[in-house]
């Protein structure tokens, strides 16, 4: 594959990973990180190890796969994966399209349970925001990343769509690489898991066949993550808060905050499901609709994948009773477990500014943990109806 056109969106290359890594090993950090995740060995090992790494696989297998098993010993109660065997079954690449929880976990439990599993890793498609920190920058490109270029002019948009498009599918059809992208532009952060229909035509941009063969060329996979303690869960609820009566301006450093507090913050059981790719039917009885019909059928495919196995927890039932104000999943939950996430939902509630309406507030966050449960009950009610 020919990167000539697309090496300001690319992930680097292996020559590239090694000079960057090579930077990274220099970080005042590196020391500090070495000693978490390298434990029993001198501080210098993760310097030296990074100076010694010659390729993104390398990278990938000796310092992400133990760093993101501390994350999942340190953050997590339990971590838990199904649907594999899916991906094992395909011919060729895919396009594994998931739910966006994490800035960074998602995409990166992905590529722990495919090495753990065997499979190769895929290229993972992240906003340029990310890219503000150079050590940042230098990480993530390292780590497969695709940049998707963001806050530009509509007609630059449209441009970087295409190029975008057509990295994607020539990584697919060419045999290069798989690729990860979430369901949308950002993270969800309502709790309610939807497929922008924008993504769908950004997709079909680069197609050069009917509207089956474009579709049917990138192999959709759909992807359910689902943490029982929603990462970043009262400054999501602040932003939206916050965005209900003026256009919400993210701070300078905020992403990387978002992307530390996601890595540290206590997230209990976690679950990675890999649901059932796109059937040529599907895609088929999308062609008969009328164009923008035939994006929506495909976006409703796949939220109905990704909604189904969203695997709800506890916390995702008490809030629901806490907002409906019932006692509907009392039986998924005890007194001692209300007591406890209430404390917790205040604990939240405190990081933020006291000035902004706790009422509002609280409701916001209790909705992030409702509203997956609210998706599965219509999701349930519109097969009935059918």
């Amino acid at each position: 594959m020919d990167l000539t056109e697309y090496s300001d969106i690319a992930p680097f290359t292996d020559e590239e990973a090694s000079a960057a890594l090579t930077r990274l090993s220099n970080h005042p950090n590196t020391k500090w990180v070495s000693k978490v995740i390298f434990p029993d060995k001198p501080e210098t090992f993760l310097q030296e190890l990074l100076k010694s790494i010659h390729t993104v696989d390398e990278f990938q297998s000796i310092v992400m796969s133990k760093a993101i098993d501390w994350v999942i010993q340190t953050s997590m109660s339990q971590f838990t994966y199904e649907g594999i065997e899916k991906l094992k079954a395909l011919d060729g690449n895919y396009l594994a399209m998931s739910n966006h929880r994490d800035i960074i976990l998602d995409p990166a439990l992905t590529q722990l349970v495919l090495e753990r599993n065997g499979l190769p890793g895929t290229q993972i498609c992240v906003g340029d925001n990310l890219l503000k920190v150079k050590s940042v920058e230098l990480l993530i490109r390292s780590n497969r990343m695709i940049k998707v270029i963001r806050g530009i002019s509509a007609r630059e948009l449209y441009l970087s769509s295409q190029l975008l498009s057509r990295y994607i599918r020539e990584t697919i059809t060419s045999g290069t690489a798989s690729v990860w992208i979430a369901q949308r532009q950002g993270r969800t952060k309502d709790g309610m898991d939807t497929t922008e229909q924008g993504l769908l035509k950004m997709l079909d941009m680069s197609g050069t066949g009917d509207f089956v063969h474009n579709f049917m060329q990138l192999h959709l996979v759909p992807l359910s993550i689902s943490y029982e303690y929603e990462p970043c869960d009262i400054l999501k609820a602040r932003e939206l808060l916050i965005s209900r009566t003026q256009k919400y301006v993210k701070g300078e450093t905020e992403d990387l905050q978002s992307i530390m507090m996601g890595i540290r913050q206590p997230k209990g059981q976690v679950h990675l499901k890999v649901g059932d790719p796109l059937t040529e039917d599907e895609i088929r009885e999308a062609s008969f609709c009328d164009k923008n019909d035939r994006y929506q059928q495909i976006r409703h495919a796949m939220d109905r994948r990704i909604v189904s196995g969203y695997r709800l927890w506890k916390t995702n039932y008490m809030a629901h009773d806490m907002v409906t104000e019932s006692k509907t999943y009392a039986d998924r939950y005890t007194i001692e477990d209300l007591e406890s996430f209430k404390s917790y939902l205040a604990q939240r509630m405190m990081m933020v500014e006291p000035n902004l309406d706790r009422e509002a507030l609280m409701d916001i966050l209790l909705h992030i943990y409702s509203n997956p449960v609210l998706a599965k009950e219509e999701m349930s009610s519109d097969t009935t109806t059918d």
